[in-house]
């Protein structure tokens, strides 16, 4: 496709994907073949020509989401496993990657995106929904776009702009457990200058868990956040985009996995971006050049007045342990692309950027216990990284096939630097390296239908700890970092089909990701209380099955007319595959951990338009699991048979509802329910709140177990100018 007039990776996605947005769009069009994508090739493309799986949120299921974070958005239309271990930590799996479970994003196998690049967390709990135009999430390493991290896929959150969200929105809501939450936009075009200024923020109090449960203390939370974006079109081939934004979550409960009722965080995300995009005048040569600053801090004020000594037993813990992590992030991306000949498309780049993590901490013993500092959650480290990429697509056959490859060579320096209280730490600089490519076909078989096929590697990078720590005092055992690491990597191929009927679409992916060369610890046979960083010489491979489905339901029944309007969709996965190769021969399973067997969300809604007063009614249900879990919970005598017993926790659904109406011009009141039967389970704990109580309460701290939030009530206003 050749782009006569480029965007700015900033807003490119959204602006050609913004009539995705209204309702009424999908009962004309086969959107799932016609709509524009950018994160699976870097630029905007029609979906129907990219080789890999791509989910698309757009702005209209955002908007009438009750999701708070990106977590609970992307967890409720079912996109993969997400551990939830509080409102502000959030662990994924995509395909068999996954995040760290504190949701580092150095050690990430999942990439986070803000506007085509890092976000500098891999923990979605701290972004906010409010500002975002849509989400594209790519499954899979199914693109050289993007270097380190991209094992189990990508997903890229689009913010807003002027032109995208032109206009004033208002809204304000309250509901259960003293929810209170508010936000505001307004953006604008005025001849070549273009804006967009959103503010939002929320709290909500302690929770009470589903039937049978109690009153979740240290579960409250805060949130805030704002974002700014100004775009000047400097003439028709040359364009300006910056973009500044914060978000983040305070004062957040963290319960953990022992009920913790003393424990809070502070997480936040904070960026400054420039992008500027051009063109040569006759379009065959096209450019787009971004630089960006990210700020990424989690500061933990943690408390643990039992813990869990070696014998099993309660002994005195930490009234303080205040731990804090900044990581800052400078980089830079130029993207220049041609027309060489006739549906030929050849896209180069260039990557760098430079990270400094930082730690700190300090810790106070309970009464009678004097600790000992001791070293950070994670050490110091730089890293400055360059990557050279290329891919080249050719469309052929009055382009209803399209070929598609590329290569990407990255390259990496990393620092083991001075961590506090790190005893006799030995700084180094090690190098690493890696070469990932991809392979890819769709054909166009007929107007309705297109077949993919592709096969694509990603890698994650490893970390200053996993390749030069001299040791690591943090668990009292001794680590060493091995220079020789090898990256993590994965090898995925795919087959896919989109079929757009008439009232109806659907996508099915048929896939097989493996993961090689896991970083891991393994013990010294000599010193049980020694390790090395190794990689695992057994792989972790998942097969399964993914489909995508929405539907305008009174076309398919035959009786679209009037003012009524009735739609459905359904998205799924089944991994009817899941192996971990390198699993302990002593485990009880080799299923790989975190990871859900089955998952889908559903959904429905109906209502009326150009009527007195617009009316519309949806419910939704999110089926999780089950899945396997080497949980760190201190469980009862009797509910594992070991420490290292790999759990497996059952599936469950639950189901939301919400119902809008237009009481004048813009103006539009709602209600919504969450969890409407009051289900009482967790998408990880295995020790809920609920008798008989499986969590040891001689171990936990105040709490006796932790599930998600009950039945939850909400109403609100809704304003639009």
């Amino acid at each position: 496709m050749t782009v006569r007039r480029p965007l700015a990776l900033i807003g490119a996605a959204a602006a050609l994907a913004c009539g995705a947005a209204d309702p009424a769009r999908a009962d004309d069009e086969a959107i799932v073949l016609d709509d524009i994508v950018v994160t699976a090739t870097g630029r905007p493309e029609a979906r129907k020509n990219v080789a890999g799986t791509v989910q698309v949120l757009d702005r209209e299921k955002i908007e009438r989401s009750q999701a708070r974070s990106m977590t609970d958005l992307l967890a409720e239309n079912a996109v993969g496993f997400f551990s939830e271990w509080t409102p502000g930590q959030t662990s994924i799996n995509i395909r068999g990657g996954a995040t760290d479970g504190q949701g580092k994003d150095f050690r990430s196998q999942v990439l986070v995106l803000i506007n085509g690049r890092r976000a500098g967390t891999a923990n979605l709990s701290k972004l906010s929904p409010a500002d975002v135009e849509r989400v594209e999430i790519v499954r899979g390493p199914a693109s050289v776009i993007y270097g380190s991290q991209n094992i189990g896929g990508v997903i890229n959150v689009i913010m807003k702009t002027g032109r995208t969200a032109p206009g004033v929105r208002l809204e304000a809501s309250g509901g259960s457990w003293g929810l209170l939450q508010g936000r505001a936009q307004t953006g604008g075009v005025y001849e070549s200058v273009d804006w967009y200024v959103g503010v939002s923020g929320g709290r909500r109090g302690d929770y009470h868990s589903g039937k049978g449960g109690s009153r979740m203390d240290n579960t409250a939370w805060k949130r805030g956040g704002a974002t700014a974006a100004l775009g000047l079109q400097l003439n028709e081939d040359h364009r300006v985009d910056v973009m500044a934004r914060a978000d983040g979550v305070y004062d957040v409960g963290f319960r953990g996995s022992g009920a913790n009722e003393h424990s809070e965080e502070d997480r936040y995300n904070r960026s400054l971006d420039l992008a500027w995009s051009g063109q040569m005048p006759s379009g065959r040569v096209r450019w787009n050049a971004q630089t960006y600053f990210v700020q990424d801090v989690d500061d933990f004020h943690w408390a643990s007045p039992v813990i869990r000594g070696s014998d099993g037993r309660p002994v005195p813990g930490a009234a303080l342990d205040h731990n804090r992590r900044e990581l800052e992030i400078f980089g830079a991306k130029l993207q220049p692309s041609a027309t060489l000949w006739t549906g030929n498309d050849l896209l180069v780049g260039w990557d760098w950027e430079t990270s400094r993590l930082r730690s700190d901490r300090y810790r106070v013993g309970v009464p009678g216990n004097p600790l000992a500092q001791v070293s950070p959650q994670d050490n110091n480290q730089t890293e400055r990284v360059h990557s050279l990429y290329a891919e080249d697509s050719q469309k052929l056959l009055d382009d209803r096939l399209t070929l598609r490859a590329g290569v990407r060579g990255t390259w990496g320096e990393t620092s083991f630097d001075r961590t506090p209280n790190l005893a006799n730490q030995l700084t180094r600089t090690e190098e690493y390296d890696a070469v990932t490519y991809s392979l890819g076909a769709t054909f166009q078989a007929t107007e309705r239908l297109v077949l993919r096929a592709g096969h694509s590697t990603g890698f994650r990078a490893p970390t200053a700890t996993e390749l030069a720590a001299d040791f690591n005092t943090l668990g009292g055992g001794r680590i060493f970092g091995d220079p020789n690491l090898d990256p993590e990597t994965s090898s995925q191929v795919e087959i896919g089909a989109a079929y757009g009927g008439d009232g109806w679409n659907l996508d099915a992916a048929l896939f097989q990701n493996v993961i090689a060369d896991r970083i891991t610890t393994r013990l010294r046979s000599d010193n049980s209380n020694t390790s090395d960083y190794v990689n695992n010489s057994g792989d972790i491979v998942v097969r399964g099955l993914e489909l995508q489905f929405d539907a305008n339901l009174l076309r398919l029944a035959g009786r679209e007319a009037g003012p009524w309007f009735w739609t459905g969709y359904a998205n799924g996965a089944w991994n009817f595959h899941m192996k971990d190769k390198g699993a302990s021969a002593t485990a009880n399973t080799d299923r790989p951990q975190r990871m859900y067997r089955t998952q889908a969300a559903i959904g429905t809604r109906f209502g009326q338009t150009g009527v007195a007063y617009d009316w519309s009614f949806q419910a939704q249900g999110v089926l999780r699991g089950p899945m396997w879990y080497d949980t760190e919970e201190n469980l009862v005598a009797g509910a594992e048979p070991t420490r290292s017993y790999i759990h497996r926790k059952g599936s469950f659904m639950v189901w939301n509802v919400r119902g809008d109406v237009e009481v004048a011009k813009g103006v539009s009141l709602f209600a919504a329910m969450n969890n409407v039967f009051n289900k009482n389970q967790h998408p990880i704990f295995i020790g809920l709140d609920k008798q008989p109580y499986l969590l040891d309460a001689a171990l936990a701290n105040g709490g006796r177990g932790t599930s998600m939030p009950g039945r939850e009530a909400i109403v609100g206003l809704t304003a639009r100018f």
